[in-house]
């Protein structure tokens, strides 16, 4: 991804800059609210609420998320000046593939687990026992999340398709097999293998196995939980199809764009939703009875191992298909 721009976009328009102003927008409830919560506020959270368990590394993990929601501005701006231009592919690549790992899960999620609630009868977001936050927390910041991945997502295919449109024009029939080899494709099949027990855990959770779960999982199971569980799996599949259709040159019919958004969009999916789940199982829980069992946190760290892995294929088919 290091070619010279076919089209570069031209200064943005009147719906580009809406969109930005759009994404930047909404990270302003989130940001707030870290910065709030940074500053001693207890805006949102409850009396007895878990956050309060461990306010050090709770502090910690609000500037942290708090700097990740600043990036999505630095995205947004980047997308849409000329400057950004300049910025290397994989500077770029790899923090919107990030985002897309983290934004799609919960623009895909939130709706589900609002459905699933009102299904099961009750507000799923306070289902669980202990108080976390108030309900209208999740609300605000999921809201927010959904609506900068929508318009994040539209400035980037915008800037993409300007900078790079080149590398998924025509349909798979069209690749030629330089953009794969015996090597990536053992590769992606490795990985994709690998992939398929963890997928099998996340359904066997979804249809009511309890092994692998803490003792709060189990008790604290919603029609959310399981509904969630199986868009897991849904994702560790679309990882394995895109990257599959690409790096084998199948379904030979299909825009390249369509096993290139599966690709990107699964793995990113599995990658970093995985890899930030593997994270949070690794912090102390206070009550043992919270605490990831060893199934949990394997689980997870498949997840973001082969969602890389995936990842690293797609990068390989991208820069074989630039050169």
């Amino acid at each position: 991804m290091t070619t010279t721009p076919l089209a570069l976009p031209g200064p943005p328009g009147t719906a580009v800059r809406v969109l930005r102003a759009v994404a930047i927008l909404a990270c302003l409830p989130y940001l707030t609210l870290k910065a709030a919560w940074l500053a001693g506020s207890r805006v949102g959270v409850p009396d007895g609420s878990l956050l309060l368990e461990q306010p050090g590394l709770i502090a910690v993990a609000n500037a942290v998320t708090l700097l990740m929601d600043l990036a999505v501005i630095v995205l947004a701006l980047l997308l849409t000046q000329r400057w950004g231009l300049r910025v290397p592919a994989w500077l770029l690549a790899f923090p919107m593939w990030v985002a897309t790992g983290l934004l799609a899960p919960i623009m895909v999620g939130f709706p589900v687990n609002t459905v699933a609630g009102l299904w099961e009868g009750r507000n799923t977001t306070t289902a669980a026992e202990e108080p976390f936050l108030d309900s209208w927390v999740f609300t605000v910041v999921y809201s927010g999340f959904i609506v900068q991945g929508l318009a994040l997502g539209a400035l980037f295919v915008r800037y993409a398709t300007g900078r790079w449109g080149g590398l998924w024009r025509g349909t798979v029939r069209d690749l030629p097999p330089r953009v794969s080899g015996p090597g990536v494709r053992a590769v992606a099949v490795v990985a994709s293998l690998a992939l398929v027990p963890v997928a099998a855990v996340h359904l066997g959770w979804a249809f009511g196995m309890t092994e692998g779960l803490s003792p709060s999982q189990v008790t604290t199971r919603t029609a959310s939980f399981h509904a969630l569980e199986v868009l897991r799996a849904l994702y560790a599949a679309t990882a394995v199809t895109g990257v599959g259709l690409l790096v084998f040159r199948r379904g030979r019919d299909l825009p390249v764009r369509v096993p290139l958004a599966l690709a990107w969009a699964g793995s990113g999916a599995v990658g970093c939703w995985g890899g930030w789940q593997f994270l949070t199982a690794l912090i102390p829980a206070a009550d043992p009875a919270k605490e990831p069992t060893a199934l949990l946190t394997l689980t997870y760290a498949g997840e973001m191992i082969t969602g890389m892995v995936l990842a690293g294929c797609m990068a390989v088919f991208l820069r074989r298909r630039a050169g």
